[in-house]
């Protein structure tokens, strides 16, 4: 598959680029984040592991500000997203792309336009540069013979493929993933794992990933965070967290995936 240079992101420094500082997060009497401190350098690919009710996918909603903190701050790219002004975070949430269990795709539009119409209405990229961009991205998840089919016409693969390349078109500083591969058959999870283990090889873009794919978690993480009752309870290099956990809870946890 061919790299478009259309998905060139801006340097990699190792700069930071997510931070959340004191951050908690409760639905009624339950805690889900709790106190939590962490953050991503630029152009890494972070891993978030753990039970299902941790904290993962939440950090993941309140990166897209689908949820708002009840303490703390979230600054992403230097930049303030909470708390902040309702202007600042729109533009901030323009360098979040994120990628759903679900594949949302608008069901009345071909492939070709659910990939293009966000950078056209939201980024105001011209039709031609957003088509351009968008069949280089279709090629890039294997499905340049898709542009002019309806998202029912897919499988679910297809369709998770389509939601990643849609998520790129908006040129995102980082991607965020949330058990992507979740609603899929079994069969189909393979192909939608290589396209992102393609995207890590081949791309600058950060990436924050919840999974329960171990195999791609130790594949293509930089690091690995290990979440349990709202904290990270130990993080570090795959090699290191998969063979050579030093938390019981982390080998517990691991023992029954694995």
């Amino acid at each position: 598959m061919n790299e478009p240079d259309a998905h060139a992101n801006p340097p990699v420094d190792g700069s930071e680029l997510i931070r959340l500082e004191q951050v908690t997060k409760r639905f009624g009497d339950n805690t889900v984040l709790d106190r939590l401190d962490f953050s991503v350098d630029s152009g890494k690919h972070v891993t978030l592991i753990g039970p299902s009710g941790s904290g993962k996918t939440t950090i993941l909603r309140l990166l897209m500000t689908l949820t708002k903190p009840d303490e703390g701050t979230i600054t992403v790219d230097g930049q303030q997203l909470f708390p902040a002004p309702e202007k600042q975070v729109r533009e901030v949430r323009k360098k979040i792309g994120m990628v759903f269990q679900q594949f949302n795709l608008f069901p009345n539009m071909t492939v070709l336009r659910n990939v293009t119409e966000a950078p056209v209405t939201v980024l105001g990229m011209s039709k031609d540069e957003a088509e351009q961009r968008a069949l280089d991205l279709l090629d890039l998840v294997g499905l340049a013979d898709k542009a002019g089919a309806r998202p029912t016409q897919l499988s679910g693969g297809q369709q998770q493929r389509v939601a990643i390349a849609r998520a790129l078109a908006m040129r995102p500083r980082v991607l965020l993933l949330d058990e992507v591969t979740s609603a899929l058959d079994p069969e189909l999870v393979a192909g939608v794992l290589d396209v992102l283990r393609d995207i890590a090889r081949t791309t600058d873009i950060t990436m924050l990933c919840v999974t329960h794919e171990m195999n791609f978690a130790r594949d293509i993480s930089d690091q690995v965070l290990m979440f349990d009752s709202g904290r990270v309870i130990e993080s570090g290099p795959p090699e290191k967290i998969f063979s050579e956990p030093e938390q019981d809870r982390t080998r517990e946890f691991l023992s029954a995936v694995l």
